[in-house]
């Protein structure tokens, strides 16, 4: 979906449900910025298909705004296509976690027999563990020609988090630091973490966007954007009151 002259949101790309994951690219004059690879090589197929028609001469880059799975999944299938990976000098991934992350994805299945087919591992047809092979530092941009993206560090949700931010379109790519509709995942942290959170939301908030494309839900238009932030922040504070994630056991 096209957001503004230079921004497109993609969105619904498959995880495990009722959760979908969404990615982005920016399309400068010069260079198309894919935000976020999805959770395997047949959604960044998908991404790579747009970014690439709508400015075919483009140099690609690509970036990602943390380190789980469902954002960096894809990151095989744009190194096969010669594709530059940016991303946090803390996203660091093993095998032995990406396995178990299929074999969490297996279990999930409700049926036995598919279950015992192991039908998870089609979902991951084609995706290598792949880390970005270059990091960026606090205050990084990219230059794509007529726009520039701005690399904001936004961590709470994982110390990896980052957002990127086009102040051309005021357009936002929020990655996990902004959930719309869904609640934010907290278990990834506790309340130091939460608190870092907190901080980085008062940064979205100052950036004032238009639009946020949100590491899971809907797009969030002008009308909605301070709503979420609203949303997300409640839920934090309560968290931190409680010393517990709302999704967790309580002590």
């Amino acid at each position: 979906m096209r957001l503004s002259t230079f921004c497109y949101a993609v969105t619904g790309l498959g995880y495990s449900p009722p959760w979908c994951v969404n990615a982005g690219f920016v399309a400068g004059k010069e260079a198309t910025l894919i935000v976020d690879a999805g959770g395997n090589a047949l959604a960044a197929a998908t991404i790579y298909g747009y970014a690439t028609a709508v400015r075919t001469s483009n140099r690609l880059i690509g970036l990602n705004t943390e380190k789980h799975f469902d954002h960096i999944g894809g990151n095989s299938y744009f190194a096969q296509h010669n594709v530059e990976i940016w991303g946090h000098p803390g996203i660091a991934r093993t095998e032995e976690e990406f396995d178990a992350e299929i074999n969490e994805f297996n279990h999930t299945i409700p049926n036995s027999v598919r279950r015992a087919r192991r039908e998870a591992e089609v979902f991951f047809t084609g995706t290598k563990l792949t880390m970005p092979t270059r990091r960026f530092k606090p205050g990084a941009a990219f230059d794509l020609g007529g726009c520039l993206a701005e690399i904001h560090f936004t961590p709470g949700h994982t110390p990896t988090n980052v957002s990127v931010w086009i102040p051309e379109d005021r357009v936002l790519y929020a990655g996990d630091s902004l959930i719309n509709g869904y609640l934010p995942n907290l278990d990834a942290g506790g309340p130091g973490a939460w608190l870092t959170w907190l901080d980085s939301l008062e940064i979205i908030e100052q950036l004032d966007p238009k639009f946020v494309v949100c590491g899971h839900g809907p797009v969030a238009r002008e009308g909605d954007v301070a709503r979420i932030i609203k949303a997300v922040r409640k839920i934090l504070e309560e968290a931190i009151e409680r010393g517990h994630s709302p999704t967790s056991p309580q002590p």
